[in-house]
């Protein structure tokens, strides 16, 4: 690393000790070669040829278990090259991972939650992505959006997640509504569940860690966003924000939700209950809900793409693969990524982890296509948005979550949160 690399990667990870650094040395790249050819210059084009030598990766939650069954599947097209897989716990990751930058400890790949891309880019610590290694437009384009920070892509989605709508069927057959398409059916079928019995026509978060993802969607089904076109300038006073947080709400204003946060392991039991008549969730919950529910709840949910305005946009999230600068076998590292993002990988990928496929073309295979659950979450990848990648985000996204409390505890009005929350975001700026 050099000097003026390693000043500006101190100076961005620095909020983390040098004493956290000497004591999570032990799975970064270190002192150890990779064996391999390390290649062409950052950027340049990645050949065909088999990788070679040692790919250290970091891997986080339910990836990192399982990632080295598929891992064995590239070691065997690949004989001369072995891949380790660290796996790194959720909770220590984002820290972990700063840790490594701060310390010159990095390995050759990491695993990345697509809200931390721009903040880890900032610190110049990841190659961006080789010409052509692959075809951007594969790519769901909100998923694609995640890696790309000041117009330059770091890395490649490999997992997509988004929200669709969980109901009961059964309460909304009682009731006699179908799953909503607008805002104002949104409203009219939560609170005919509610009528049929449950606690909470659709249960939300009534602010607090990550209610930003509840709301922001409602910003961008109007044709808003969170910053402007200039890409540095935020637009959260704005009508279309005002909008959001009214309409959001007036579901605890109007007694359709109950003002409770339902964490994991909390709202699926109280779904299968009848308790919570709907909620927005990822795929992951399909499962769940099978596993505890019992083979006759099956036929007592389904699942909708999200109500909208203009349009009926989501929220998408996953996991994203990044290649470190100071990789010591950059080609092996990259050929690993772009087998990972190939479309019969990413279905061998989900049948080892449940994990959804980043690339459009997966989706057309039958394990996705003509399943009840997982169809609908294809078709609302097509129309799913992530946040801007900009290293403030988690200061300014904590911000909203903050204020949008205040305003469903009755605390404040929308007009003096959005006021806070604009002056603050510009207080705290873009970091770009």
């Amino acid at each position: 690393m050099t000097s003026a690399k390693a000043a500006k990667r101190l100076a961005v990870a620095g909020a983390v000790t040098i004493a956290s650094a000497l004591v999570l040395t032990g799975c970064g790249r270190g002192d150890a070669g990779g064996g391999g050819d390390a290649g062409a210059p950052a950027g340049e084009a990645i050949d065909d040829s088999p990788a070679t030598g040692t790919i250290e990766v970091w891997a986080m939650g339910n990836e990192g278990e399982v990632l080295g069954k598929l891992a064995a599947q590239f070691e065997e097209q690949n004989p001369d090259v072995t891949v380790n897989v660290t796996a790194v716990p959720w909770e220590s990751a984002h820290d972990r991972i700063a840790t490594s930058i701060a310390g010159g400890e990095t390995p050759d790949i990491t695993m990345l939650g697509t809200t931390w891309v721009g903040e880890f880019a900032a610190t110049g610590a990841f190659e961006p992505t080789p010409e052509g290694l692959v075809d951007e437009g594969s790519f769901f384009p909100g998923s694609w959006d995640t890696t790309v920070v000041d117009d330059v892509a770091y890395g490649v989605p490999w997992y997509v997640d988004t929200r669709v709508l969980y109901y009961r069927t059964d309460l909304a057959e009682a009731a006699g509504v179908e799953p909503p398409a607008t805002w104002d059916e949104y409203k009219e079928f939560a609170a005919a569940l509610k009528d049929q019995g449950a606690t909470s026509g659709v249960s939300l978060p009534p602010g607090g860690f990550d209610s930003w993802q509840y709301v922001a969607p409602l910003v961008w089904q109007q044709g808003g966003d969170i910053l402007a076109d200039d890409g540095s300038t935020f637009t959260l006073d704005t009508p279309e924000w005002k909008e959001a947080f009214e309409f959001y709400a007036s579901f605890f204003e109007e007694g359709v939700s109950e003002p409770v946060r339902l964490e994991g392991g909390e709202i699926e039991q109280k779904f299968i209950s009848g308790e919570v008549g709907s909620f927005f969730s990822g795929p992951f919950h399909v499962s769940l809900l099978l596993e505890q529910g019992g083979e006759e709840f099956a036929d007592k949910f389904g699942v909708a793409m999200v109500p909208g305005a203009d349009s009926r946009t989501s929220f998408t999230g996953g996991g994203n693969l990044a290649v470190f600068e100071d990789t010591e076998n950059r080609d092996a590292s990259w050929k690993f990524v772009r087998w990972l993002s190939q479309p019969e990988t990413q279905i061998a990928w989900y049948d080892i982890s449940t994990d959804l496929p980043s690339v459009e073309a997966a989706w057309d295979d039958p394990t996705f296509s003509e399943d009840p659950y997982l169809s609908v979450f294809g078709e609302q990848l097509l129309d799913s948005k992530a946040p801007p990648a900009i290293p403030t985000w988690a200061q300014v996204s904590a911000v909203i979550d903050q204020e949008l409390e205040k305003v469903t505890r009755g605390e404040t009005t929308v007009d003096d949160a959005l006021a806070a929350v604009q002056q603050q975001a510009e207080s705290i700026g873009t970091g770009q």
